[in-house]
């Protein structure tokens, strides 16, 4: 794919169509270079980016999907285009990685939480049980601790290059069946995704299952699964989750989200496509996903508070909040499977060591090192 052309002119007053039309009689119907200060003048081709994202169509995240591809045209523009997909629209959700790796389509929009078993190091790119838990911590860790760095050195050896992160919520469990303390998760069939987000419920007893948003429903709807966590209440409700699924499971106020306060998404580009985006315009790219992570963060908060005021006045959706102690009981498995997860590859376990300093510092103070012991308090060694 070639570069485009830079276009310039020197008399600001000029019109964009007055200039083009004189740079036009002066280079010649065939395009010739050579007059001072004229530079040629030639038809750009817009390079086009194929990207499939995981949002469903209908959700306020593929509206706000559409509006990133939309803006990345609009202020290149029309030199870089994004042609947008919604989930499933060319493969499979779970099969995006291994497609945009071997280039049938450019790029994914997704979430990382999805792909542990392909890249360990994934569990530690989005949030994980009773780790850093604000938007805030994760932005500081990818764009100063490093975080950035190790994400890209992990999707680089797929052949991907990592964009950035992607804001969006913290998570809920939408449930058939009412689960009111810790020990009622137990004999439960919750769809999570994987890594330490299904172990730490696997440790309470709870047969887990690996489902796409948009198999989610007719898995709740035929009993296949007694509840499922999926993403946001805003999207959860465009997808119809409070129709059959009557009870909302949170934690308390202090830890709404025990399993993954943060979902963060992410843009990745095939390789062999992102080099043949001119330099100014994957920095314009770049610039781009950073806008859509704090639009798309910010709208679906709005869309939030009415999605759960319409979960129960309209679809008769109890809320129901864990209590402290429930949340005590998970937490004492939490350090065992950060540590066991780390261990899987040394960029998990760099990934790790970074954000549990970020964790012990005075900024943050969620823990100090006498806190890094499994369930029966033996230390853990990393």
């Amino acid at each position: 794919m070639r570069e485009p052309k830079k276009e310039k002119t020197k008399d600001k007053k000029l019109s964009r169509r007055g200039f083009l039309k004189g740079a036009a009689v002066a280079a010649g119907a065939a395009g010739m270079v050579g007059f001072p200060g004229v530079m040629r003048v030639s038809a750009q081709t817009p390079i086009k980016i194929k990207m499939q994202t995981a949002w469903d169509a209908g959700t306020v995240g593929f509206t706000e999907f559409q509006k990133f591809c939309k803006y990345v045209s609009d202020i290149t523009e029309g030199k870089l285009v994004v042609e947008g997909f919604p989930a499933g629209a060319i493969v499979g959700t779970f099969e995006m990685f291994d497609a945009v790796k071997a280039g049938v389509f450019d790029s994914m929009h997704c979430f990382d939480a999805y792909w542990p078993g392909k890249l360990p190091v994934c569990s530690f790119l989005t949030s994980y049980p009773f780790s850093i838990d604000r938007p805030d911590q994760y932005e500081t860790w990818y764009d100063s601790l490093g975080g950035r760095e190790i994400a890209r050195e992990a999707y680089g050896t797929h052949n991907m290059y990592y964009i950035g992160p992607i804001q969006h919520d913290d998570n809920l469990i939408h449930s058939k069946v009412p689960i009111r303390s810790f020990e009622d998760f137990k004999g439960k069939k919750i769809r999570y995704p994987g890594g330490i987000i299904a172990d730490i419920y696997k440790a309470a007893g709870v047969s887990t299952v690996l489902l796409p948003g948009g198999e989610v429903y007719p898995a709740l709807e035929k009993g296949v699964i007694d509840a499922s966590d999926f993403v946001g209440a805003a999207v959860n409700y465009n997808l119809g989750f409070g129709e059959i699924a009557k009870y909302i499971i949170m934690g308390p106020p202090s830890t709404p989200c025990l399993h993954q306060p943060v979902d963060l998404m992410s843009i990745e580009v095939n390789m062999n496509s992102w080099n043949k985006i001119p330099k100014h315009l994957q920095q314009v790219f770049e610039a781009a996903v950073k806008w859509h992570s704090w639009e798309q963060y910010t709208q679906v908060q709005k869309a939030d508070i009415e999605a759960f005021e319409k979960f129960q006045t309209v679809q008769k959706v109890e809320v129901i909040r864990l209590k402290e102690e429930d949340i005590a009981k998970f937490r004492r498995f939490a350090p065992a499977l950060w540590v066991s997860w780390a261990k899987k590859h040394p960029l998990a376990m760099k990934a790790f060591k970074s954000q549990w300093e970020y964790m012990k510092s005075v900024k943050v103070g969620y823990y100090t090192d006498k806190d890094l012991v499994d369930q029966d308090g033996k230390k853990l060694e990393i």
